[in-house]
């Protein structure tokens, strides 16, 4: 089993020396299909979804919430966007670690998670390039 893991290991390492911070053999995998994507069309498709998933949260759910005293749509839009923001953040550091991004850019794509319209403006200015 152990030699398994050696010849593994040597072969992961092999393909791409970029990968030397993922330690663990299971995410190679994962990692590899995101160095595959062209465009980071992933990142950019749940930029994009969490980008709506905020706004209806933020504009819809919470008036009707303290509007009308009915929290089921908080609860119905709070889940999904919560996944999704946690998919956003994790995908944020895994392509500041990617593509290079400095402190900076990656700053600025972590705060416009949470700024309405924040993530559109990250896709326009940051993720098309």
């Amino acid at each position: 089993m152990i030699s398994l893991r050696i010849r593994l290991k040597k072969k992961w390492e092999n393909y791409n020396k970029k990968e030397a911070f993922a330690s663990f053999y299971i995410y190679k995998p994962f990692y590899l299909f995101f160095l595959n994507t062209k465009e980071m069309k992933l990142f950019r498709i749940i930029a994009l979804l969490e980008g709506i998933s905020y706004i209806l949260l933020i504009f819809v759910a919470v008036p009707i919430k303290y509007t009308f005293g009915d929290a089921s749509f908080v609860k119905f839009l709070g889940m999904p966007h919560g996944l999704l923001f946690m998919s956003y953040v994790g995908c944020s550091i895994f392509y500041m670690q990617n593509q290079n991004w400095n402190l900076k850019i990656f700053l600025i794509v972590l705060i416009a998670s949470i700024i309405p319209f924040g993530t559109f403006y990250v896709d326009k200015k940051y993720l098309r390039s």
